[in-house]
């Protein structure tokens, strides 16, 4: 069977550094810091001070007040990036067969913070006065749906529950899903909305999240000082496309999607394989999806989370699977400034590698002070870099052992 060109068109985001794709790849590049003191609750009698909050945030001016209210802060977050990457990709469902355009968006846990308050209301007020809508803004498939809803998609519409990996098996699914002739476009990403008291000390209980107090040195990929992630949170929706459909109707094209890897390490239900070798043969699929080789590869997109476990895996993943290559390809972690978006990471990401294949930029790890010799190839140390980047490779490493890469590349008719 011929597979079909996949390219992409649209970009939204919502992150801890800015309320749209092009602010935050702006503050990105240049080496801005969404992480600060928390302040969506009292952090006075925990551990964990620190977050990366989507700042200045008045959902109003994005969505009908009436209705957000409807919804947990994470479909609110997907509604937004949704809204920008639809725009953003000249999309006019009154043109198109809305039966072959479909959703899939990522959230690894959901409505976490209606989950929260509707609890405390019934525990203060009894719990015959739970919102009558608080199972469908809780449920994890309510971002996807709400933006099928609110366009009129009618294809395939569902979501990934694969922890941090969710994000990044949305957009390969998409992929998929339009390569392989079920659909002719599909709007695809990850929310997420976990910053709440029980979400940071769930995540803070098992020793996962950086106790810092210093911004600066909270989220520090592959530093021998690293010593957990910082939860974030935030959305980030990409619309994927069929390079004929696109090109008849004049879209701008920023890259083209081009393989997609996704295994499990079937291991352990948080800690990664020790030796990298699961990560490393999701990557290696991706690469025989694209029919590329590692000197293919410009650039990584790492999961990097901070954590000691995952850094070090994922260094030894990258020289499992690039050879002798590995020293060359430039790879930094994103999560330094944006911290940890869970289910949303891998979205964000991509609309992240999009623009830096966009904009020949690769954007970098900031905050690094100490080396690691465990984690020792090139990534991108505290400034960006210009290059011209030909192939990037986005990868995502889930609680479950849930492992998935992409591989975007520039666009050549």
């Amino acid at each position: 069977m011929t597979k079909r060109r996949v390219v992409l068109t649209g970009l939204g985001a919502i992150t801890p550094l800015g309320h749209n794709a092009a602010d935050s790849f702006a503050a990105a590049a240049e080496g801005k810091n969404g992480i600060a003191p928390i302040t969506l609750f009292d952090t006075a009698d925990g551990r964990v001070k620190l977050a990366a909050e989507v700042k200045d945030l008045r959902v109003e001016d994005y969505l009908d007040k009436r209705e957000a209210r409807k919804m947990d802060r994470y479909t609110q977050l997907a509604l937004i990036a949704a809204g920008e990457a639809i725009r953003d990709s000249g999309l006019d469902t009154a043109q198109e067969d809305t039966s072959r355009i479909g959703v899939i968006v990522s959230s690894g846990i959901g409505g976490l913070g209606t989950i929260e308050r509707e609890h405390l209301k019934g525990l203060e007020r009894g719990f015959d006065r739970v919102s009558p809508y608080f199972i469908p803004m809780v449920i994890g498939n309510m971002a996807a749906g709400n933006i099928a809803i609110e366009y009129g998609l009618n294809g395939m519409c569902t979501c990934p529950v694969t922890a941090c990996a969710g994000g990044t098996n949305a957009v390969g699914d998409g992929f998929r899903q339009v390569r392989d002739g079920y659909a002719d476009m599909m709007v695809c990403g990850g929310a997420e909305a976990s910053i709440t008291r029980l979400g940071i000390s769930g995540f803070s209980s098992m020793k996962a999240l950086s106790e810092s107090s210093d911004p600066q040195r909270a989220s520090i990929p592959f530093d021998a000082e690293r010593s957990g992630f910082v939860m974030g949170e935030g959305a980030g929706i990409v619309v994927l496309e069929e390079l004929e459909h696109a090109i008849a109707r004049g879209a701008h094209i920023y890259c083209e999607v081009a393989g997609y890897g996704a295994n499990c390490d079937a291991h352990h239900i948080t800690a990664p394989l020790a030796d990298g070798s699961g990560a490393a043969a999701c990557m290696r699929q991706a690469l025989a999806d694209a029919g590329m080789q590692p000197q293919n590869i410009t650039y990584i997109n790492a999961h990097g989370t901070s954590t000691p476990l995952n850094d070090k895996g994922e260094t030894m993943a990258v020289k499992l699977a690039f050879g002798e290559y590995a020293g060359q390809v430039q790879i930094s972690s994103t999560k330094s400034m944006t911290g940890h978006l869970l289910g949303a990471a891998g979205g964000v990401e991509a609309v992240l590698t999009a623009l830096m294949i966009e904009n020949s930029i690769i954007l970098p790890t900031i905050n690094y002070q100490a080396a690691d010799p465990d984690c020792d190839l090139d990534i991108v140390p505290n400034a960006a870099r210009r290059c011209d980047i030909a192939a990037a490779m986005s990868n995502s490493l889930g609680f479950g052992g849930h492992n998935a890469s992409l591989i975007l590349k520039k666009f050549e008719e």
